[in-house]
């Protein structure tokens, strides 16, 4: 598979960066995470997660971008198995909207761990690019609002009635229901954790678009028309006619 890459300087810090070359780089970092299709988000092992490393990840996840985390120097950790284990803990608390991202360790120094580095980036382009059909997706969505139905607020029950994907890179999905203004916010993460669980799309952005069916008619907000003062005069006609 043909694959571009662009690497981007190191952003450290925002009180550590001072120098105006260096204030170019981290510009040129932010746009090239705007412009990609994958996004590496390359932590030191030794001080993972830091402010920096959330905002860039947050950024890629804001552009719709598909995201792998490199965990470099790993070849100087020695608990590897616990610290692999802290760290995936850290990522799904830290970054829950990028739930079930790879997260691969590597070696910069002695370049282990850079295949599967590869692999995972290339399985992250192919979940960005994935497409599910309408017919999966109802008999989905059927199954979820009869294991969970959404909330009724003040009694007043909202149907969900379709689902369609709308657009891939990153997947987004559109549903048809009653009221999707009054939908709760925690009704569509469990449809947009559904998916990415039961759709196989760990990490990349889902977005979910509800609109209401109303929407579609294109009568909807169309004054009623009023006879023209010509065809009321027209249709008079004479008198005892």
């Amino acid at each position: 598979v043909p694959v571009r890459l662009f690497d981007t300087a190191g952003m450290r810090k925002k009180a550590k960066v001072q120098e105006k070359l260096e204030r170019m780089s981290v510009s040129d970092g932010l746009r090239a995470v705007k412009f990609a299709e994958v996004v590496i988000l390359l932590l030191d092992v030794s001080i993972p997660f830091e402010q920096q490393d959330l905002r860039l990840a947050d950024l890629a996840e804001r552009e719709g971008r598909a995201v792998v985390v490199a965990v470099n120097k790993w070849d100087v950790e020695d608990d590897k198995s616990n610290k692999a284990r802290e760290l995936r803990e850290a990522f799904e608390r830290l970054l829950p909207q990028l739930r079930g991202a790879p997260l691969v360790t590597v070696s910069a120094k002695t370049g282990k761990g850079l295949d599967k580095l590869q692999a995972a980036m290339i399985r992250a382009h192919e979940v960005w690019n994935r497409r599910v059909s309408t017919a999966r997706l109802n008999r989905w969505l059927a199954t979820m609002v009869e294991a969970h139905p959404p909330p009724a607020p003040g009694g007043r029950r909202i149907k969900l009635r379709y689902m369609t994907q709308a657009k891939t890179r990153p997947p987004g999905f559109v549903v048809m229901c009653s009221h999707p203004d009054k939908l709760a916010e925690s009704y569509s993460r469990y449809l947009v954790n559904g998916l990415r669980e039961d759709f196989d799309m760990p990490g990349t952005p889902i977005r979910l678009f509800l609109r209401s069916q109303a929407d579609d008619n294109p009568y909807k907000n169309r004054q009623k028309s009023t006879p023209s003062r010509l065809r009321k005069h027209l249709g008079k006609g004479p008198a005892g006619s």
